[in-house]
């Protein structure tokens, strides 16, 4: 423990008890869909990566069973479902293809008692300030362990696909990607509600390269 847990949460006034949320009836406003409607984009970026990686992880290709159209649409409809509800925008997480390397528990259903379980404690305060009073650097731990992992299995689908690295077009798209990906740590910031993400830009330069390179260099 050694003082980094944070137990003011709890005598410091919170609600411990049972709450609930605050809901509130959708309202359109333009100025806003054309901030956050460019964020699709993005998301379209990481649901394809997220995809493919889970059925790397799972040993099966979720890209032709059931299909990338059927998921982008599930992930569309609990988006507009969210929004109803006055909820944010939902998207797939890398961090739960760590989940399912680490633990190797495949069953959808874990995942659906789990969403329960979620929306259950989501109405008792004790549980939001337990989660605040877990020190940072568990958290930290934990998500190097992941993304670590999320990473070598990137590597591991290169290896299987047989991407031949002595081509020189390949490791151009490859590196650039790379670089883009992991050193522009925050992306690019055009306001306080507009960010284009550094997955997204990694996406878009390896597309981009792919298309406009010539076979052979």
């Amino acid at each position: 423990l050694m003082g980094q847990v944070d137990f003011s949460g709890f005598t410091g006034g919170a609600n411990l008890g049972f709450e609930v949320p605050a809901f509130f009836l959708p309202k359109f406003d333009m100025r806003a869909v054309a901030i956050i409607a460019p964020v699709a984009i993005v998301t379209f970026m990481e649901h394809i990566g997220d995809i493919t990686t889970n059925g790397a992880v799972v040993g099966k290709n979720f890209v032709e069973n059931p299909g990338l159209h059927r998921t982008l649409m599930g992930d569309g409809l609990a988006t507009m479902a969210a929004g109803f509800l006055g909820g944010p925008a939902n998207t797939t997480y890398g961090e739960n293809t760590g989940v399912l390397a680490v633990t190797k528990n495949y069953n959808p259903a874990t995942l659906r008692i789990a969403a329960v379980f979620a929306i259950i404690i989501s109405f008792f305060g004790v549980f939001t300030v337990f989660l605040g009073s877990i020190p940072g650097a568990v958290m930290g731990g934990v998500s190097i362990l992941l993304f670590g992992m999320i990473a070598t299995i990137g590597l591991r689908t290169l290896a299987e696909a047989k991407l031949d690295f002595s081509h020189s077009r390949n490791l151009i798209i490859v590196s650039i990607m790379l670089v883009i990906g992991l050193g522009l740590s925050g992306g690019i910031q055009f306001s306080d509600t507009f960010t284009l993400s550094n997955i997204f830009l990694s996406a878009v330069a390896g597309i981009v390269l792919n298309l406009v390179l010539p076979k052979e260099i």
